[in-house]
């Protein structure tokens, strides 16, 4: 993931950032990625796997990962870094300073290592000092809980006017896009209730590419 190249006096549409729910089994999920996929401009994948052994986790990676990478976006597996290389993953996404500290080495420099989590500006910091290829703000933690919208609009306003390395915006839902935008996201993360959308997950994506190519109309 880069950041988007920015047009003369234009800030640059963000790009999404499709999260997986957990998946235990990739063969029923494949169909519903891969409408997804087709619905919009996605930069990159976070894949969302249940708890199993390292093979049955490779072997589910083999089998959503053409689906990504064969519409040129990136597959970043949500943790599991240890296999990345081995499951043909571009990358992992790491949670929290020290994960990504002890696991960055490891992928670099062939693979994307991100960074979310940050509990601090200094963590956020030092995440991209140590060579982080995006960060992210806004992800919910495994317990439920998130910074309140404001806070995370607040950190990425503050990262965007200093740092040149790509900034991940999480939205929950689809009316808080507006304002990560404004505030200067570089990509926007989302997943969550568009895989239970009623009319599908492909129109569930094409609202959001409206959305993103004209936050300032949408409603």
């Amino acid at each position: 993931m880069t950041k988007p190249q920015t047009a003369e006096n234009k800030r640059p549409v963000p790009r999404l950032y499709l999260v997986t729910p957990v998946i235990e089994d990739a063969a029923a999920f494949s169909g519903k990625l891969r409408d997804a996929i087709a619905a919009a401009d996605v930069a990159a994948v976070l894949l969302r796997l249940k708890n199993a052994g390292e093979r049955d986790l490779i072997n589910r990676i083999k089998v959503l990962g053409p689906i990504v990478q064969g519409k040129d976006a990136a597959l970043v597996l949500d943790g599991q870094a240890e296999i990345a290389a081995r499951a043909g993953a571009d990358g992992a996404h790491l949670r929290g300073l020290e994960a990504f500290l002890a696991a960055a080495e490891s992928l670099k420099p062939a693979r994307i290592a991100g960074c979310g989590g940050l509990k601090s500006r200094d963590d956020a910091m030092t995440a991209g000092e140590r060579g982080a290829d995006y960060v992210m703000f806004g992800e919910t933690e495994a317990d439920g809980r998130r910074p309140s919208l404001e806070a995370i609009v607040d950190r990425i306003e503050w990262w965007s006017e200093l740092f040149t390395i790509p900034c991940v915006g999480f939205a929950r839902a689809i009316g808080e896009i507006n304002a990560l935008v404004a505030a200067g996201a570089d990509f926007v993360a989302v997943g969550g209730e568009l895989w239970g959308d009623p009319r599908g997950v492909a129109a569930a994506l094409a609202d959001v590419a409206e959305v993103l190519a004209a936050p300032e109309t949408a409603t």
